[in-house]
């Protein structure tokens, strides 16, 4: 018993040693870490346009309070599109 026991211990522990080296090999760090970065940048994408839809948002309520018509050249300047002073 106490040789099967020994040999069934050995062998899982090669097992796990090889698993955890699995992990810890470059690839698969690059590729969490790869992943993990297009996360991140997703995030950060989503939260920019979702600041510029409340400011957006802010601008028409100010605007409208304030009986100040909306302008153009104001919504072209914050996306870069057409009439931006960059848009080529």
């Amino acid at each position: 018993m106490g040789l099967g026991a020994g040999a069934t211990g050995a062998i899982l522990a090669g097992r796990w040693t090889r698993k955890q080296a699995r992990k810890a090999s470059p690839t698969t760090i690059a590729r969490e870490a790869r992943s993990g970065l297009f996360d991140l940048s997703r995030l950060v994408a989503e939260s920019i346009e979702e600041g510029k839809r409340a400011m957006d948002e802010r601008e028409r309520e100010l605007r409208a309070r304030l009986d100040v018509p909306p302008q153009a050249s104001d919504d072209a300047d914050r996306r870069g599109g057409p009439g931006a002073p960059d848009a080529a």
